[in-house]
């Protein structure tokens, strides 16, 4: 059986906010599977900011998207075609595979992960219980080291980790405050996370309602946006603060990533330096099963919840990839086949 294949190819390296023209749409058919091969009927595309760092070409913590190739980025989907013995046709299985809408893959990839039998819905296998859930399950608790009487201050509080990093904080017992952007999200985070507090960084009154929502400092920043809003946590930070860096998005379309304020040189500068280190979830890799178990009984207990904005259309990636880069999108964001 014959299937068309649609990718978004990585056309041009970007300067600044990505147009366009940086993505190339290509077709073509696939028709047959080699031994050890399976074939990935893709359901839901996940758009991260990572992505963004990755269209680079320069030094990171991972090589760059390569010109003339999908995309970077994670999908979730349903075997189509199996020439394994491992995977049979309608397995749902998240693979880190690129912007395309068919995935040959050899079923011994290491980014595939098998999808457990759950009420939980396949895209939340994108977001909440998926890597950016992974992301928060380790980055709060082996780097963040939370004790329950923690103050604990997430920036990007109602995206995709930072929502799952506050509730985890709140089960835990921490006093909570989210950062978010607009009285939207900050109602969402307090209301429906259940976060103490949540400031808005857009206020014009944002430092003196930071202040006064942490006047008795901060032990765990979690961080993933970086520039002014780290530059107003930096000098509320108790000693023996801990500051697990997720990332910095405000940072990522900047020219010259040298002159950028990055996490790194704010907290830095600081006479008494926290505890502080960038990370990423394949760290731990080997305990994704037992993460991803216990998410999801967190979800489906109802103790974490979460927002998704799912949008229909694989060429609408690029434009909800800036969605994104700018904190237009309300939640995790999500492409529908």
């Amino acid at each position: 059986m014959e299937y068309q294949n649609n990718q978004l190819l990585l056309n041009k390296r970007p300067d600044g906010m990505p147009d366009d023209d940086c993505w190339k749409l290509n077709t073509e058919i696939v028709n047959s599977l080699n031994k050890n091969e399976i074939l990935i009927e893709v359901k839901y595309l996940s758009i991260d900011p990572y992505m963004r760092g990755r269209m680079n070409d320069s030094m990171s913590y991972a090589s760059p998207a390569k010109l003339g190739h999908p995309m970077t980025g994670e999908t979730v989907g349903t075997v189509v075609e199996s020439n394994s013995s491992l995977y049979k046709i309608g397995d749902k299985l998240c693979i880190h595979a690129g912007w395309q809408t068919y995935i040959k893959a050899k079923d011994t990839d290491p980014s595939i992960f098998k999808v457990p039998q759950s009420k939980i819905p396949l895209s939340s296998y994108l977001g909440a219980v998926g890597m950016p859930g992974r992301t928060a399950y380790f980055g709060f608790n082996n780097v963040g080291k939370p004790k329950g009487s923690d103050t604990v201050v997430v920036s990007a509080a109602s995206g995709a980790v930072g929502s799952v990093v506050g509730q985890l904080a709140k089960i835990l017992g921490c006093r909570v405050i989210g950062i978010a952007g607009g009285t939207e999200k900050c109602t969402f985070v307090k209301e429906i996370l259940d976060f103490d507090a949540c400031i808005d960084y857009k206020s014009e009154n944002f430092i003196e309602d930071l202040k006064a929502s942490c006047d008795s400092g901060i032990d765990i920043y979690f961080e993933n946006v970086g520039g002014a809003v780290t530059k107003a946590i930096a000098p509320l930070l108790n000693k023996n603060a801990r500051v697990p860096i997720c990332g910095f998005i405000s940072q990522y379309n900047k020219r010259d990533m040298l002159k950028a304020e990055t996490p790194f040189n704010i907290l830095g500068s600081l006479k008494v330096k926290p505890e502080h280190r960038f990370f990423v979830v394949t760290e731990w890799m080997d305990q994704w099963e037992k993460a991803t178990e216990d998410l999801s009984k967190l979800v489906e207990d109802n103790q974490i919840k979460y927002k998704e904005t799912i949008t229909k259309g694989f060429t609408n990636a690029p434009q909800a990839l800036r969605d994104v880069l700018t904190g237009k999108n309300f939640g995790k964001q999500i492409i529908q086949i």
